[in-house]
């Protein structure tokens, strides 16, 4: 299996995790019989979790190798979906969506920076792409979830099953992955350290990207439904036309970087979000407002993975870019849709997408943060010296392959 090919597969598998917990949230509220409330708790969990995770994945991928990290950390991820269901009570719940959301977000960050040492090995763009398959999984996963929950399946008998098949799943696409080490006199990444204004100026993107895209996911199906007058079906579709225009434009992602540069994808996705978002603040019946939600899933679509990539391609080491931006990202995913719920109650449904609109129409004039420029120091990976030498500095893709630079 190729470099590529391996964290691929890692990337898809990452996300399946994601999207089978996810299904089968109904089944633990229900098992444990908690209101929504505690329900809510236990979700913002995960969250917590991976702010207290993250900024340790870069230390721990800069001591044992990006390849061996990635391959400890994916196997943790795994191994963590059958644990939820197990859980007696809330307060175990709450204890298992901590270290969910932990192993999740070191996870995340590993792996993008270790997408990104092989985007410089390369010298293409890839990331787009592995945050589609990201897409791709998930959907996949959630599909099965979908057929479980619907013939009853026990959700500790149907994760602990995806568990075990994900695990091994990751455990032969780790092999694959690209041999790495820490170059001799690269420093540690820093515990903890304020954003540099370059990175916070990425993050500013990425944050109004993970909005647009964050709410757009949650509110679809009740938009739809409260808005357009919408059926139960239709709102659903409307979901799944989102995620799909989404994951779609992920896997082309990288052909667009590569002909128009970072920055100009940025810039037009802004502008498709945004004018998908005017599509559903005035759309009325079901049909315009699924064709609005599809264009923010594939305006926003590129906007995180490459916000990553700019990130990673800055900062003093990759994984420090990544959880930088990372932790800005998973802020924007925390409080978008709680934002938005509060817009629409206290204004209406249309008014709290006006919101989102304005959200998405700010990458455009911030996309020029995402322009390459040279990193100040010498990454934290180095390839194995038996293959091609790796692009220890530098942008992720040659400098003139961005029409927008300069």
């Amino acid at each position: 299996m190729s470099n590529r090919s391996a964290i691929g597969v890692v990337f898809a598998v990452h996300g399946a995790v994601a999207g089978t917990l996810a299904t089968r949230i109904p089944w633990i509220q229900d098992h444990l019989d908690i209101g929504p409330s505690v329900l809510g708790l236990a979700l913002l969990c995960p969250s917590i979790g991976a702010f207290a995770g993250m900024p340790m994945a870069g230390r721990l991928a800069h001591r044992f190798g990006g390849r061996a990290t990635t391959r400890v950390l994916l196997a943790a991820w795994c191994a963590i979906l059958a644990v939820p269901a197990l859980a007696p009570a809330p307060g175990w719940l709450f204890a298992t969506m901590l270290l969910y959301g932990a192993t999740s977000g070191m996870c995340d960050v590993v792996i993008n920076a270790h997408a990104i040492t092989l985007e410089r090995r390369l010298r293409r763009p890839i990331i787009s792409g592995l945050h589609g398959l990201w897409c791709v999984g998930g959907l996949a996963a959630g599909g099965v979830g979908v057929l479980a929950a619907h013939a009853g399946i026990d959700a500790r008998l149907h994760l602990g099953a995806v568990s075990l098949a994900l695990l091994v799943t990751g455990i032969v696409a780790g092999r694959g992955l690209l041999h790495d080490r820490t170059a001799p006199g690269t420093p540690a990444p820093r515990r903890f350290a304020l954003p540099t204004r370059a990175i916070l100026a990425i993050g500013a993107v990425g944050f109004c990207g993970t909005f647009a895209e964050g709410a757009s996911a949650d509110w679809a199906a009740v938009y739809l439904t409260k808005v357009t007058g919408a059926g139960p079906g239709t709102a659903a579709a409307g979901f799944v036309v989102f995620m799909s225009c989404m994951a779609g434009t992920r896997l082309v992602g990288d052909r667009l970087v590569r002909r128009l540069g970072a920055a100009a994808v940025v810039r037009c996705g802004g502008l498709v979000a945004a004018a998908g978002g005017v599509l559903v603040v005035t759309a009325r019946t079901p049909v315009p407002g699924i064709a609005g939600f599809a264009l923010i899933g594939a305006g926003a679509a590129t906007i995180v993975p490459l916000a990553f990539a700019a990130a990673g391609n800055i900062a003093p080491t990759a994984g420090e870019g990544v959880a930088g931006v990372a932790t800005i990202t998973y802020l924007s995913g925390l409080t978008a849709p709680a934002v938005t719920g509060w817009a629409a109650g206290a204004l209406s449904y249309p008014a709290a997408f006006v919101l989102i609109a304005c959200m998405a129409a700010v990458m455009a004039p911030a996309a020029g943060a995402l322009r390459p420029r040279a990193s100040a120091t010498v990454t934290e990976s180095a390839a194995d010296p038996a293959a091609e030498p790796a692009v220890e500095a530098g942008p992720a893709v040659p400098a003139s392959a961005d029409r927008s630079a300069g």
